[in-house]
């Protein structure tokens, strides 16, 4: 059992951008799936820019997204915002964004009634990642009977937070995703365009690296870390 979570429960992730969900919880979404729990991807923002001095194509990212979800074993999945005008001016429509993950038709806190979220950590170094942290933890606020609150709401980060970011204290919740590790890896090759070289935090050698640090404190080969900002039972 991992989180608390039975088979058949929900987890909805909510990454900022199509790769973020497997940067972030990659090995932890895999293991989630392995064991019977459906989970749920929202992507919010995805848009056509030069990625590295190369060309893009939302629709290349879409289907980059897709497969990264099928090897992880994601059940719903979706972005919110691709090729939209909301997607580049994000600050000035997240109002309309905490509506969506509150109660958009779909993939949102009312329609699946997830018993966790996963969600952006606090300690985000990108300005749109930081945004949807804003969003996801005003969608997620207590609410009575308004709304579904999810009694697990869990912040994850890139592995650019990890190496300029919040300190470890700040990461109490450590998942093992030993096992799960290679369903996360053939994740991240599906958004080869996205991976850079091995200087990089963004490259498969330094995000095995970052796992295989988190990881020293379970006696485990990876892990991943979440920040916690519920855990109710």
């Amino acid at each position: 059992m991992i989180l608390g979570l039975k088979p058949r429960d929900r987890v909805l992730v909510v990454p900022p951008h199509p790769d973020d969900e497997t940067l972030g919880a990659g090995g932890t979404i895999a293991r989630l799936t392995a064991e019977g729990i459906e989970v749920h991807v929202l992507a919010v923002i995805c848009y056509a820019l030069p990625r590295w001095g190369q060309p893009a194509s939302t629709e290349q990212r879409r289907e980059e997204f897709e497969a990264a979800c099928d090897a992880l074993g994601v059940a719903g999945r979706g972005i919110a915002w691709a090729d939209d005008e909301r997607a580049r001016h994000l600050e000035a429509h997240l109002s309309e964004l905490v509506r969506l993950i509150e109660d958009g038709p779909d993939l949102s806190l009312n329609a699946l009634r997830p018993a966790a979220l996963l969600m952006p950590g606090t300690g985000a170094v990108h300005q749109e990642h930081q945004l949807v942290h804003r969003a996801c933890y005003a969608a997620a606020r207590p609410s009575g009977t308004a709304r579904h609150s999810p009694d697990i709401v869990l912040g994850f980060e890139g592995p650019e937070d990890y190496t300029w970011g919040t300190s470890p204290e700040h990461r109490p919740v450590l998942v093992d995703i030993t096992d799960s590790a290679p369903a996360k890896d053939k994740a991240l090759g599906c958004y080869r365009r996205e991976m850079r070289d091995a200087a990089h935090p963004r490259s498969a050698e330094r995000i095995w690296a970052i796992d295989a640090a988190r990881a020293a404190s379970l006696g485990t080969e990876r892990a991943e870390a979440f920040s916690v900002y519920r855990m109710a039972w």
